[in-house]
């Protein structure tokens, strides 16, 4: 049997520069690398990078810094790039040069004015990628016979451009269709001159073999094109993805085999095929071809465990090559009974599964399988070995019962009763529904199936550790992060690692405060320090305030003998008043520096509230303590008792006597001197 292998099959140039690329970048850096969507249109590819650590995305959104997001050799749409710059990425960008030059032109034309209409597929992501280079505004299609739907006037300016990757039949079918119909349509041919070398080459050795393979990915787009345009020549066409794919078909009446390949295609996977048929071809001499195909594949029974890698998956199935001549089906219901699960971002094209065998035919050729099964089976093993060696599993919770919650562990069901959830009381169970909890196994009974799990034996356990920890490594003055866990009048106690300490109010702020809540909420983060203990009745007593924060914090540099300052009297005391300076800073006036003249009490002179100028006479940052002198700068000096009654009596008598009154107290008081002197008169007869 001869085998003809197409010169052009296997990587072209944009995909072999991206795959080496990547693959560069993987041995300089160990940052995270990100590729939106599949590098290439290969699973086995794909998978060989997953491995490696490489992370598959379709939104920057998904991507964390730092890192690096590796644009494919498809091509992205603009508002990519200013995604990825404003989460501060990396980006590597392995456009394939052709592909950019599209987008180039493409966005130019645009802008110009022209209608853009795109000869391609419009689920495929190069074009997707074009379109967005002109505001997804492009005119996308294959089909001639959707030109009719195409909205341009005859005077419209028309720009066409092709999928690198689009047989260049239709693109001649669909630019003779324009040229009919409008005037003013410029062309450009932008079809991949190796993708239209590749398949003029598989026609040709496609019309002179008895049995033609096109190897690749069925999500190729290139590779979908192949198949087809090597159908026509032959059809005993056959698309393969790997080497147990190989078509059972009579070998004995072939005697020539051509063989291309995708654009996506590695040189390896083309190797292998053509090695398998070398080895199928040798078999038979004593077997026809579909016995010694049948004879490479593995055999089946149902309720053995067998491993698959996923070739297709949608919302209600996934579908495995077992290596079997036929493929291997799971129901949704049969992969997981996770309620959260969703297969476009948990699958992947290329994953190894490991599944149970319910059914070799489903009645349909298929097989059935189940991976729940699996993962029971290991499950059940996994939890009777954390039981007996009293270790921790995870456990999802995914129902609420009565007394207590259900959680699954790879599949099994465990139940934790409420008062195990936490070592305080749960006032709602809702708030673990979908919560993923670490627990230990306290009760597993394999026959009954009974399983009973605890969290608070697990939070109990730390603790104490934690306690023990602490206690061996206190001292005073050592700093810890906390939080804060509840409130009182007194202070606020703060949780500092398994152990509990009090911050007395009188610690929280330099300045008085009524209520800690003034200064931390339950559940804060604190940094705190210790400024005493005792182990034996396990108490500590906890700092917070910071001495930079304390007012009087170098106090001499804010205020030196000699400084004129301002103040607000908030206290009056008999031998003074006290001036606030700052907010914590209050600095006396003894009543001798009031004022120049003598004074009984400082009321006299001061009230609360009022601002002052004052001379800095004395500091003591040891004491907490600044004397200033009012009468230095501004003395405020008492007004005289009899200075104060003749102007209180003539403001009096210039506010009571009007001038249009004198006229008529001057007769009233003549008349008073007259009765005085009759008076006397009368008594000195007498």
């Amino acid at each position: 049997m001869e085998v003809v292998v197409a010169k052009t099959a296997g990587f072209c140039f944009g995909v072999n520069k991206a795959v080496n690329m990547i693959y560069d970048l993987l041995g300089e850096t160990e940052e995270q690398i990100y590729t939106i969507g599949p590098i290439i249109h290969n699973e086995q590819v794909v998978n060989s990078l997953k491995d490696k650590g490489v992370q598959l995305i379709y939104e920057v959104e998904s991507a964390e810094k730092p890192g690096y997001i590796f644009i494919r050799a498809h091509g992205v749409v603009p508002e990519i790039y200013k995604e990825i710059e404003e989460k501060d990425l990396k980006v590597i960008d392995a456009t394939c040069p052709f592909v950019k030059r599209i987008h180039v032109l493409v966005s130019e034309k645009y802008k110009e004015g022209y209608k853009i209409f795109i000869v391609g597929d419009k689920n495929h992501p190069e074009v997707i990628g074009i379109n967005g280079w002109c505001n997804n505004s492009a005119f996308v299609t294959d089909n001639p016979e959707d030109i009719k739907e195409f909205k341009a006037n005859e005077e419209d300016k028309i720009c066409v451009v092709a999928q690198t990757t689009i047989k260049y039949e239709t693109w001649e079918q669909i630019i003779e269709i324009l040229d009919r119909n409008y005037k003013n349509v410029e062309k450009f041919e932008t079809i991949c001159n190796a993708t239209s070398k590749r398949q003029s080459e598989a026609a040709e050795i496609a019309a002179n073999v008895d049995l033609m393979l096109v190897i690749g990915s069925r999500n190729s787009s290139n590779t979908k094109k192949l198949y087809e345009i090597c159908k026509e020549k032959c059809s005993n066409t056959y698309m393969v993805q790997t080497s147990g794919e190989l078509p059972p078909v009579n070998i004995k009446n072939i005697k020539k085999v051509g063989v291309t390949a995708g654009a996506s295609t590695p040189d390896w996977i083309i190797k292998e095929v053509i090695q398998k048929m070398e080895e199928l071809s040798k078999q038979s001499n004593d077997m026809d071809f579909k016995e010694a195909f049948e004879s490479s594949l593995v055999t089946l029974r149902t309720g053995e465990i067998v491993k698959g890698k996923i070739i297709g998956f949608n919302n209600s199935e996934v579908y495995l090559d077992l290596g079997y001549k036929s493929d291997g089906i799971i129901q949704m219901d049969e992969f997981t009974d996770d309620p959260d699960f969703d297969p476009k971002k948990n699958l992947a094209i290329g994953d190894e599964v490991e599944a149970f065998v319910i059914r070799v035919n489903d009645g349909e050729g298929h097989v059935l399988l189940s991976k729940k099964k699996v993962d029971a089976i290991k499950s059940w093993e996994k939890i009777e070995r954390a039981y007996e060696n009293k270790q921790p599993v995870n456990a999802k919770v995914v129902e609420i019962t009565k007394g207590g919650v259900l959680a699954s562990v790879g599949g099994v069901r465990v139940f934790i009763p409420a008062s195990q959830l936490s070592d305080r009381y749960v006032k709602d169970l809702n708030d673990y529904l979908k919560q993923t909890l670490d627990i230990k196994i306290i009760e597993f009974d394999k026959r009954k199936k009974k399983v009973v799990g605890s969290s608070r034996v697990l939070i109990e356990e730390e603790k104490e550790r934690m306690e023990k920890e602490f206690w061996d490594n206190v001292e005073v003055g050592k700093t810890y992060s906390g939080t804060v866990k509840s409130l009182t009048d007194f202070g606020a106690f703060v949780d500092i690692g398994g152990v509990d300490g009090l911050i007395h109010i009188s610690e929280l702020s330099w300045y008085k405060i009524k209520h800690p809540s003034e200064v931390v909420n339950v559940g804060d983060k604190v940094e705190v320090y210790v400024l005493e203990f005792d182990k034996e009745k396990k108490k500590i007593s906890l700092g917070y305030r910071k001495a930079e924060d304390d007012p009087w914090y170098n106090i001499d540099d804010k205020y030196q003998i000699g400084n004129i300052v301002k103040g607000k009297v908030v206290r009056l005391v008999p031998f003074g008043a006290f001036v606030e300076l700052e907010k914590g800073v209050d600095a006396l006036v003894h009543i001798s520096q009031i004022s120049t003249k003598r004074i009984a009490k400082p009321g006299d002179v001061l009230t609360i509230g009022q601002e002052v100028e004052a001379k800095v006479i004395e500091v003591n940052a040891v004491e907490k303590k600044i004397n200033i002198s009012i009468k230095e700068v501004n003395p405020i000096d008492p007004v005289e008792p009899e200075e104060e009654n003749n102007a209180a009596n003539g403001e009096k008598d210039a506010e009571e006597v009007p001038t249009e009154h004198v006229e008529e107290m001057s007769v009233t008081l003549g008349d008073l001197v007259g009765g005085l002197e009759n008076s006397q008169g009368e008594k000195k007869d007498e």
